[in-house]
């Protein structure tokens, strides 16, 4: 054990070969502080997903339904007489705690079931009579009391809500310990006087107390189940997809038999499917610490380091699978190590675009939890000015506690993660998330200066747009536009202070300036909203309007039910036609009756009026055989009104008329619509402007 456990990489100081890359700038720590039987630490959840072995055999096949390797006759003799008070003997007590005066007895008779039990876990036959005891248990309680919120557990035995498995919850004892004396028939029930100058009481109060204090009815299910059982009901769970659950059998397995490698590696399967991913690999090492030669452990533990980035580690533990392990398994891990390697050359010659493919190659090899690799293809995104697709690689990467990040990558490697976040942050305008991840990266490392740089930044940019809005608001424009200069002069390309720029520019009627400062917003961040509307208004000031309709229709696309933006996008078309004069309007007409409409209110005038109107909504400049039959239309029935209406630029005029194909005829008379008829139908329409005319 004490040889493996020294040619171990995790205990090494070596972390692969984008640790050698930032072995300067600490990118990666030089020491583990990670060792194999850490504890793991408080975690929020990563990746959501988990990845499936090849040739259809999902992961949860690698489930143990052993023992693992083989027990020996003594380890199994010490187990057998050790099972039955192992549980008690696992949990914690409460010290000093006061209890009710009514103590639950420690021992309880046997109460057969009253009813059929349906089980839905294959289960061994003595696991029966505990679940029907607490269903039998549960259901007096229901009478007795009238509350008490029932759940059904995975095992299908009743529990009370928030006491699944043995699991502990915050706020839970009290209540707990009010139920447990009344899940024990009175004449059961027994006084023990505690004295007052014990703080434990007798031997008998001991068992009580923790009973109360473990929640009895939850761990009687431990107690007085086989370790196996559990393990055998959470593999069962896994496969269902209650990885949740699965993963609170594993747990009381563990605590009724902590020294069971198949457990441990067991839950470090339920953690990764829960996107635990760095929990996962502190129960694998645990796993592998209990027995060394353990193969299945050490293959879960490779692709955990697989997923996690880390391809020297995988290789190891796949060396030492056995025959789990196989020669593609291999081929990924070599195949990411070469595609690392890539990224390390290409983040040394400082060549940003190469790194940002090598990085998006390297999370598809397999890598596609490693926070470092999102994070090096964020840092080269910057480099290229690419601020929006920064943000959004970061987005898809894990999302670790930091301080399970600490543990695992180290403080000096996570500061580094931390400052590239900062740098993210602010480049989105988070100035106060670009705050909190750079004063954590100069907290967990106080020499690191890149991270120290970035919190001076961070600081002066979050103050400069603190100040320019504060005198924005008091109308002083050009006060406000030399506070956003200023934070510019630390970050030439921030989106946010050039958008707040150009407002206090436009105010001040400086447009072509206004709508420079929302290009450059733009250029690197082409989904910022605002910046795009107020440049498509300073061009339409500018009478611009052919600019100004472009953005307009790109914040139509982004935003379809934004009514202002619609009729923005209207009055600017209307203005570009007027503009541009024959050249936007599709055709003139020899028959004056046929006429484009230009506005909502013409429209309306039209339809109202008296007689009959017809309407062809359609695409510009229409269909040529259409307008042509309405041209003959015309000069059959002079007194109807024929209208042309181009739907790109009335959208709102055609959502309001019902539009729902095009092109499309719609008939009025005396100001209400009656008929609709389709734009291939044209003897239907003749036909009708007959009737309705006559």
């Amino acid at each position: 054990m004490a040889d493996m456990a020294d040619d171990s990489p995790d205990k090494k100081s070596s972390c692969g070969l984008l640790g050698a890359v930032f072995s300067g700038r600490g990118f990666w720590p030089k020491k583990s502080s990670c060792p194999s039987n850490a504890a793991s630490p408080p975690f929020v959840h990563g990746s959501p997903n988990s990845k499936r072995r090849r040739n259809g055999l999902v992961e949860n096949a690698l489930l143990d339904q052993s023992n693992g390797l083989p027990t020996m006759p003594s380890q199994k003799m010490a187990q057998k007489s050790m099972a039955p008070k192992s549980a008690m003997n696992q949990q914690p007590r409460a010290q000093g705690r006061r209890t009710a005066p009514n103590q639950a007895s420690h021992s309880q008779p046997r109460v057969a079931p009253s009813q059929p039990y349906a089980q839905t876990k294959k289960v061994p036959q003595g696991s029966i009579g505990i679940s029907g005891e607490l269903e039998i248990m549960m259901a007096d309680h229901q009478k007795s009391q009238g509350k008490g919120s029932l759940i059904r557990a995975s095992s299908s035995n009743v529990m009370l809500f928030g006491n699944l498995g043995n699991l502990r919850h915050p706020g839970t004892a009290s209540s707990t310990l009010n139920y447990v004396s009344d899940y024990v028939p009175k004449h059961e029930r027994e006084e023990t006087p505690k004295p007052n100058n014990s703080k434990y009481g007798n031997t008998a109060n001991k068992s009580i107390e923790a009973a109360e204090q473990e929640g009895f009815l939850c761990r009687a299910l431990s107690t007085r189940m086989d370790p196996e059982t559990l393990k055998i009901m959470g593999n069962e769970d896994y496969k269902n997809g209650n990885f949740a659950e699965a993963l609170a059998f594993y747990e009381q397995a563990i605590s009724l038999d902590p020294k069971k490698a198949a457990y441990r590696s067991n839950k470090s399967a339920a953690l990764a499917a829960l996107g635990r991913l760095l929990d996962a690999v502190f129960e694998c090492r645990e796993a592998i610490r209990i027995e060394p030669q353990y193969h299945r452990a050490h293959y879960r533990l490779a692709n955990l380091h697989l997923r996690l980035g880390e391809a020297e580690k995988a290789l190891y533990h796949l060396k030492h699978s056995g025959p789990e392990a196989d020669s593609q398994d291999l081929s990924r891990a070599q195949s990411l190590q070469a595609q690392l390697k890539k990224c390390t050359e290409a983040w040394r010659l400082r060549d940003w675009n190469t790194l940002v493919k090598e990085a998006a190659q390297a999370i598809s090899s397999g890598a596609d939890s490693a926070p470092q690799i999102f994070a090096l293809q964020a840092e080269a995104l910057l480099k290229l000015h690419r601020h929006q697709d920064a943000d959004e690689t970061l987005r898809k990467g894990p999302d670790f506690d930091v301080d399970a990040c600490t543990n695992f990558f180290g403080p000096i490697g996570n500061a580094n993660l931390l400052q590239i976040r900062a740098q993210v942050d602010m480049a989105a305008g988070r100035f106060d998330d670009a705050l909190e991840a750079a004063d954590q990266a100069t907290r967990l490392d106080a020499n690191n200066k890149e991270a120290s740089m970035v919190h001076r930044r961070a600081r002066a940019l979050a103050a400069a747009r603190a100040r320019g809005n504060e005198l924005f608001k008091a109308s002083k424009f050009s006060e406000a536009c030399l506070a956003y200069g200023d934070g510019l002069k630390h970050d030439p390309y921030n989106s946010v202070l050039l958008c707040n720029r150009a407002a206090c520019r436009s105010r001040l009627g400086q447009f072509e300036k206004a709508v420079e400062d929302c290009a450059t917003a733009l250029n690197v961040r082409p989904s910022y909203s605002k910046a795009r509307l107020r440049r498509a208004d300073c061009n339409a000031k500018l009478e611009r309007w052919e600019a100004a309709v472009k953005d307009y229709e790109i914040l139509q696309n982004e935003t379809p039910d934004n009514e202002e933006v619609l009729r923005l996008l209207s009055e600017a078309k209307s203005h570009l036609k007027n503009q541009k004069g024959s050249e936007m309007v599709d055709a003139k007409f020899s028959c004056e009756n046929l006429i484009v409409i230009s506005s909502k209110e013409q429209f309306k005038e039209y339809v109202t009026s008296p007689g009959v109107s017809v309407a062809l909504f359609c695409n510009q400049p229409g269909d040529r055989r259409k307008i042509e039959f309405m041209e003959k239309l015309c000069k059959k029935f002079p007194s109807v009104n024929f209208l042309k209406v181009e739907v790109e630029d009335h959208q709102v005029l055609a959502k309001s008329e019902g539009v729902s194909s095009l092109p499309a005829f719609k008939l009025y008379k005396n100001g209400s619509r009656v008929l609709e008829i389709p734009g291939d139908n044209l003897e239907l329409l003749e036909s009708s402007i007959k009737y309705h005319s006559t």
